[in-house]
């Protein structure tokens, strides 16, 4: 048997790291699928919580898509009474977006949410092992000229979310399809 020097990458890595991501995408779809969303919602809820009045340009610019994807997603977020387009007084071929009230009240949730799914995931880990992964992968992300709102499924050209794993929304679980079409429509 040979000895691996220190300077080789460690087996399966990469895979390791996907596989974790899509479970951790996939109990996160799961979570916030309790507050009749999906991913995708929350993450546009995100950031229009922080960037109140933005654009759909800028929304999908921070999204990591194409505007003529981001506007489906608002026509449901909007039609479920979350978030508000309004022409912009300096652009008047834009929108800006906001939050609604109730779009307002979905933060906190959301926030319970991914602080309870942080945990989750990284629950085998110490604080200190915790932080030295955060930079790992911050350096990774980095070096792969990542968007720090950015997810994989906004970019999607097939409409389908990443979480939803290859047997489509819900994967093969009749009620998580059920959650998960309902969050859709």
């Amino acid at each position: 048997m040979t000895e691996r020097s220190a300077s080789a990458p460690l087996p399966r890595t990469a895979f390791l790291l996907a596989q974790l991501g899509a479970d951790a995408a996939e109990r996160f779809a799961q979570r916030v699928a309790e507050l009749d969303l999906t991913p995708r919602d929350a993450g546009a809820i995100r950031v229009l919580g922080r960037s109140a009045g933005i654009s759909q340009r800028e929304l999908a610019t921070r999204l990591g898509t194409t505007p003529s994807r981001i506007v489906p997603l608002l026509d449901s977020l909007e039609a479920r009474g979350f978030v508000a387009r309004s022409r912009s007084e300096r652009d008047r071929r834009n929108y800006e977006l906001e939050l609604t009230e109730s779009g307002q009240a979905l933060l906190r949730p959301l926030r319970s949410i991914a602080e309870a799914h942080q945990a989750d995931v990284l629950g085998a880990l110490d604080v200190d092992e915790q932080r030295q992964l955060s930079d790992l992968l911050a350096k990774m992300s980095a070096a792969g000229r990542l968007h720090a709102d950015a997810h994989p499924g906004y970019a999607r050209t097939d409409g389908a979310d990443p979480a939803d794993g290859p047997d489509g929304p819900g994967g093969t679980d009749p009620a998580a399809r059920s959650r998960t079409a309902r969050a859709r429509s």
